[in-house]
């Protein structure tokens, strides 16, 4: 067989890219083999969505970025889990520039006296395999009522990229910005918003 001079380097490189390849995360969906213990939001990986109904033609929405918080995980004992999230309301994006900037006024979110939503858990109920609600208080434009996330879990293990151990789940909810203050063009862009959440969750400790 002729040897071929350039296998050498070519093989060198193929071993060399093959070990700086991240490798595969060991992720765990049994909520139950979670690690429990105390998990800061991990802002980069978590978004805060929203939809309304536009003059009963199209559903319109945004996302809020830069989502701070805190889950106290109880992996055996879910119902005496804690969950505390901050939203900053500056952080709105919309594919509308102008309605951003308006989102962000006194006549919407009133950002600068206002800046930011707090949702605050009371209770954990599992109803599912995967599945929880978490009734808690909301608070955004000054008032505080109570509201429901139905939770979805997605999975868990350590990041391969940062080597932390991550926990993400998956939330929604419905909500009337008027019981808040809310209440620009309603009913010509709906009282009622759903709310989607991604949030990504990094144990510490």
């Amino acid at each position: 067989m002729k040897y071929n001079p350039l296998f050498l380097p070519l093989a060198a490189v193929g071993i060399a890219l093959a070990c700086v390849r991240p490798v595969a995360a060991q992720v765990v969906t049994n909520p139950a083999q979670v690690q429990s213990g105390h998990y800061d939001v991990e802002a980069a990986h978590t978004q805060v969505g929203f939809s309304v109904l536009h003059f009963g033609f199209t559903n319109y929405g945004g996302v809020f970025s830069q989502v701070s918080g805190t889950l106290d995980l109880n992996a055996h004992a879910p119902s005496a889990s804690k969950l505390s999230v901050t939203i900053p309301l500056a952080s709105v994006q919309t594919t509308s520039s102008r309605l951003t900037e308006e989102l962000k006024g006194d006549q919407w979110f009133d950002a600068t006296k206002f800046p930011n939503a707090t949702f605050i858990s009371r209770s954990v109920q599992v109803t599912g395999a995967s599945d929880a609600t978490v009734e808690g208080d909301l608070t955004l434009h000054g008032v505080t009522r109570p509201e429901t996330l139905k939770i979805h879990f997605i999975g868990a293990g350590v990041n391969a990229m940062d080597k932390k151990y991550t926990a993400g789940f998956e939330a929604t909810a419905t909500i009337k910005r008027s019981d808040f203050g809310v209440k620009m063009y309603v009913p010509y862009v709906s009282d009622e918003v759903r709310l989607f959440i991604n949030g990504a969750f990094e144990k510490q400790g």
